[in-house]
C-alpha cells in the first residue's frame, strides 16, 4: 500500500542522493522502498484492468525473457 509516509521517505532519500552520497544502509532501504512502491502500482494496474473485464491469459514472472525464445526483449 502506498502511504504518505512511504512516499515521503522515498522522496527524502532521492533528494539526499542528489545532494550527497547515500550510506549503504540508505541505498538498501531506498531499493526496498522502491520495490514496495512498484508492487503497489502493479497491483493497482492489475485491479483496474480486471475491473474493466481484462484478465491476463498467463501469470507474468516479471522477467525480461521471452518464454518462447528464451531471448530478452
Amino acid at each position: 500500500m502506498i502511504t504518505k509516509k512511504l512516499l515521503d521517505r522515498i522522496n527524502e532519500l532521492a533528494r539526499k542522493q542528489r545532494e550527497e552520497v547515500l550510506t549503504e544502509k540508505e541505498i538498501k532501504e531506498q531499493g526496498e522502498l522502491r520495490e514496495v512502491y512498484l508492487a503497489a502500482i502493479r497491483a493497482q494496474v492489475v485491479n483496474a484492468l480486471e475491473s474493466k473485464g481484462c484478465k491476463p491469459k498467463t501469470e507474468h514472472n516479471n522477467s525480461c525473457e521471452s518464454p518462447d525464445s528464451g531471448k530478452k526483449h
